[in-house]
């Protein structure tokens, strides 16, 4: 009696199993599913920057950064004009990655930045700055501001210490906006006080974050008091002040 007790017992302990391994199984089958209809989720698929923001969209463009090839190829794949540019430069100050967009409401011009820079100025476009301006002043942003992206310097233009990530293009100081209707901020201008611009202004900030390494505003230091640096450092990790 006590030998047929153990067999059942052991039968019981193998069915669990089996059962155990079928239902991972089917939960596999179940999310291959759904991340092949879910690609921002997706650390396995390419970037497209057609899809919306998702789980995976951040440690995709951290991949970028150092991969100039695969940068362009995602610009290429997901439609966005740009053209490469050949290498220009020296020493600290040489760039190597030189990518123009060809549609990018940038004034007075539209710089060579880094691929990665370019690729999170669409997605910045795209996912805050349009809708934002639309929800705050039902206007579309025509013109967008810059006091340049490449600057032989090292930081705060000090003799010494790091480069800046400007020393490369890899990096993009912003400084106003103009809107459909005529409409202008200006950060200089506009950041301090309580209103619809200043509510624009931080908005567009915050959500820099989520598509550039560095955003740093007039609330970071004075140096910043008239525009918004945004740029794609190989770190980690996100500042945004």
């Amino acid at each position: 009696m006590t030998f047929t007790i153990s067999r059942r017992i052991g039968k019981f302990v193998f069915d669990r199993r089996v059962v155990l391994l079928l239902v991972l199984a089917g939960l596999l089958v179940a999310a291959r599913s759904w991340l092949a209809t879910h690609p921002q989720h997706n650390p396995w698929a390419p970037l497209d920057l057609n899809d919306p923001k998702g789980w995976a969209t951040q440690q995709k463009l951290v991949a970028l950064r150092g991969d100039v090839a695969t940068c362009r190829a995602v610009l290429a794949s997901s439609e966005v004009g740009f053209r490469a540019l050949e290498p220009a430069g020296e020493g600290d100050c040489r760039r190597e990655d030189r990518t123009r967009l060809s549609s990018y409401p940038l004034s007075p011009d539209t710089p060579a930045t880094t691929c990665p820079v370019a690729v999170a100025m669409e997605l910045w476009r795209r996912d805050t700055l349009d809708p934002t301006a639309r929800e705050i002043f039902g206007s579309e942003v025509t013109r967008i501001e810059h006091l340049g992206a490449y600057s032989c310097r090292r930081m705060y233009g000090r003799e010494d210490g790091p480069w800046s990530e400007h020393a490369t293009a890899n990096a993009l100081d912003i400084a106003g906006f103009v809107l459909a209707d005529g409409t202008r901020i200006s950060v200089l201008s506009d950041w301090q006080g309580e209103g619809d611009k200043q509510r624009f202004l931080r908005a567009v900030r915050d959500g820099a974050c989520g598509a550039f390494s560095t955003v740093l505003s007039p609330d970071y230091n004075a140096a910043h008091a008239d525009h918004v640096h945004f740029d794609m450092d190989s770190r980690w990790t996100s500042v945004c002040r």
